[in-house]
């Protein structure tokens, strides 16, 4: 992931003690909760290639006696385009309610002749990685690429002015990276779920992506409290690849950016 600019107010939200008394951070969170699923169609022009999703499982499970959610992506070609190009990508992160921070990460790649399995458990007390390559120092509340997009959500983006980049950090591949994302404005778009106004934000990505892409990803989030990923678009040289929202369900709450047309009628 490229390098991006610290946001002051990120950094302050990340340091408010937990209401319980815990040491570790509290981070208020209205944009999403248990059982809340997204689902996209991934295509090129008008070619439909494959689906994704986005699922929190719909109870909570404990990590260090907290709760947490249980968080997947999945990313999974068509299958009568497997021939052409097969992908079964899937993602986990078990992420802290109070403190939205993960516990546990899996990566499980299949694409092509491309395979890969990576995981990684953060002890975020004692600031340590441990995976099956070894044991690595790491920042504090540290993200992992899932985790860091749900974190995101959490953030009150319409205070940022255009052009602003929150930094994060994210632990992948031995290594900790740098992982920030610019605000862009706001726009309307209009997917299969619906018409929405959006705020564009652009992820500056160098390692441990959901996506193998070299250029850049710009992903529109409902301008509401939800934030929810309306449209996702990776440049590639002869064009781009776009996640656009089909369906979702188990929303904490109502999605305002959604403009209503006369067939919701």
């Amino acid at each position: 992931m490229k390098r991006f600019f610290v946001c002051t107010a990120a950094l302050a939200l990340a340091t408010l003690p937990s209401p319980s008394g815990d040491d570790l951070r509290y981070v208020p969170n209205e944009a999403f909760g248990f059982g809340e699923r997204l689902e996209f169609r991934i295509g090129y022009k008008f070619i439909t290639a494959g689906r994704a999703y986005f699922q929190i499982a719909p109870e909570p499970i404990y990590r260090e006696g907290r709760p947490c959610y249980d968080i997947w992506f999945e990313v999974r070609s068509l299958e009568s385009l497997d021939w052409l190009y097969r992908v079964r990508d899937r993602y986990r992160t078990v992420l802290d309610v109070a403190g939205i921070f993960p516990w546990e990460f899996e990566q499980h790649i299949r694409e092509g002749n491309f395979r890969r399995d990576f995981s990684a458990r953060f002890d975020q007390r004692n600031r340590k990685a441990i995976t099956t390559e070894g044991t690595f120092d790491v920042p504090q509340y540290v993200h992992d690429i899932v985790s860091a997009f749900y974190y995101v959500r959490t953030l009150d983006l319409r205070s940022y002015s255009k052009g602003a980049i929150v930094q994060l950090q994210n632990f992948f591949d031995r290594q900790t990276h740098d992982l920030g994302v610019k605000i862009w404005g706001r726009q309307t778009v209009e997917v299969e779920a619906g018409t929405f106004r959006c705020i564009v934000v652009e992820p500056l990505i160098r390692e441990g992506g959901l996506f193998k892409s070299e250029g850049r990803i710009l992903i529109w989030l409902s301008d509401d409290d939800r934030k929810i990923p309306v449209k996702v678009s990776t440049k590639i040289p002869i064009g781009s690849i776009d996640a656009e929202l089909t369906g979702y369900s188990g929303l904490r709450g109502p999605l305002t950016a959604r403009i209503a047309s006369p067939n919701d009628r």
